[in-house]
């Protein structure tokens, strides 16, 4: 027999191997290969962690994954510090992952180089998208913190290389947790201001933990999407970061940055002398070349008795062509005229009545023509036409007779008189019916019978069968 008190359900039985898990065996630290990575649209985390000999199931919630830089592949080799534990709706032994991080390469290099391939493949550090620096800078905006050194070096260079241009500072957290949020918009605060022809993305050296705000693909991408030219200047000229990829220009420090932006004013000012040489230069040409032009000009400006002779001239010219024009505009006028008055003539209203009436009696003249013709061409119609009708009702009258005369010995031969009067009779009922048959005549009744030469009544005194 065995005792009652020691049956377990399924349910309670799990639960007590549970309980002895998690009682007994602490959180540890493991390490083994990843496989069976799944990622559920829950956020959680699940795969299997295994080396040669065995393996075991392993559960990573979203809330433990914030500190993780780096994304979990198939095949990586990881080191987890976990809790045992019994899945109870299965029965499934796992453990529950409180923190992991890559063998080799640490968590922030590996992060930094799965996102810097990841950037690349999708186009973000191509040169293409690569915005030149303007010729021309009035206003440079620069990210950074209002409180460190990397601000006061940049205005430190501009204001030895290019005091012209004006400074806007949009202030930010340059490091800690949140500080890739505030930097993004204070980039995309810079950008909307429309103000800035250049912006400067500064910050002094540091550690790669430091450095890591300039690392996130959420600042990736709002530095690729800002559509003002932006330089990067992130840490010293060692210090490489995704902003320093996705960026417009890489500068090595900050104030290599603003030397990039702006042109050297001892440049500007070589150059402002060169160009007012070759503008002077230019100047002298030209004016040259001006007083040999007025002077050309004043060769040929004629003499008073040489413009006035020449008016003449042409006033003669005009004076003939003058009167050559009158005369052939005259002529033509007469031409016209001509024919205007001949055209006007066979337009008169006394020749268009009198060409009317001669085209009505001519009219009038072919319409009796043409009533005779048809009168005459009717009256021969309508005679023919008598001849054929009369010709038609005697014949038509004679075979109407011949037939009549058939149908009428047809029916002289088929009449009951012509029977009767062979020496026949035809006897009825007093209701007037043929008695063909003594079955529908009784003794005593009444019956006729008719003869060629009249009818019979009599009455029926004996029947006699045959």
């Amino acid at each position: 027999m065995f005792d009652l008190d020691e049956i377990y359900s399924v349910s309670s039985f799990l639960s007590l191997c549970n309980k002895t898990v998690e009682n007994n065996i602490p959180t540890c630290w493991l390490q083994g290969e990843i496989s069976n990575l799944a990622r559920p649209a829950s956020g959680h985390w699940y795969f299997s962690l295994k080396d040669n000999r065995g393996q075991v199931r392993c559960a990573l919630f979203r809330l433990n994954q914030r500190n993780i830089k780096f994304t979990p592949e198939n095949g990586m080799e990881v080191l987890v510090r976990a809790a045992p534990t019994l899945y109870e709706a299965r029965g499934d032994f796992q453990l529950i992952i409180q923190h992991i991080e890559p063998i080799g390469a640490g968590n922030l290099n590996l992060a930094f180089e799965q996102l810097k391939s990841q950037l690349s493949k999708e186009g973000l550090f191509d040169s293409i998208h690569k915005k030149p620096l303007p010729e021309i800078v009035n206003t440079i905006g620069v990210i950074s913190s209002s409180t460190g050194a990397v601000i006061q070096d940049i205005i430190r260079v501009l204001h030895k290389r290019y005091p012209f241009a004006e400074i806007l500072l949009f202030d930010s957290v340059v490091q800690g947790e949140g500080s890739e949020i505030k930097l993004a918009k204070a980039i995309e605060a810079a950008d909307q201001t429309n103000r800035c022809d250049v912006l400067i993305l500064a910050r002094g050296g540091g550690s790669l933990e430091d450095l890591w705000a300039f690392n996130e693909e959420s600042l990736a991408r709002v530095i690729f999407a800002t559509n003002t030219p932006i330089i990067s200047a992130i840490g010293h000229e060692t210090d490489t970061t995704i902003a320093d990829f996705v960026a417009d220009v890489r500068a090595p420090t900050p104030s290599a940055a603003a030397m990039l932006a702006t042109p050297d004013r001892l440049e500007i000012l070589s150059s402002l002398d060169k160009l007012t040489a070759l503008l002077q230069q230019h100047a002298r040409q030209y004016q040259q070349h001006q007083q040999a032009q007025l002077d050309l000009l004043k060769l040929r400006i004629p003499t008073p008795d040489k413009t006035i002779n020449y008016l003449s001239q042409q006033l003669d010219y005009l004076s003939h062509r003058l009167t050559t024009s009158a005369i052939s505009r005259v002529s033509n006028d007469e031409s016209r005229l001509s024919t205007l008055y001949a055209t006007l003539k066979q337009h008169s209203p006394k020749e268009h009545i009198r060409h009317s009436i001669e085209l009505n009696k001519l009219s009038v003249h072919q319409l009796n023509q043409q009533i005779n013709k048809t009168i005459s061409d009717n009256t021969n119609i309508l005679d023919s036409l008598k001849n054929r009708l009369n010709n038609s009702s005697v014949l038509m009258v004679d075979r109407y007779k011949n037939s009549l005369s058939i149908h009428a010995n047809t029916l002289n031969l088929l009449s009951p008189l012509s029977t009767l009067s062979r020496g026949y009779s035809i006897t009825t009922n007093v209701e007037n019916q043929v008695l063909s048959s003594i079955e529908n005549i009784d003794k005593n009744q009444m019956i006729s019978t008719r003869l060629s030469s009249g009818i019979i009544h009599s009455k029926v005194v004996k029947i006699e069968k045959n």
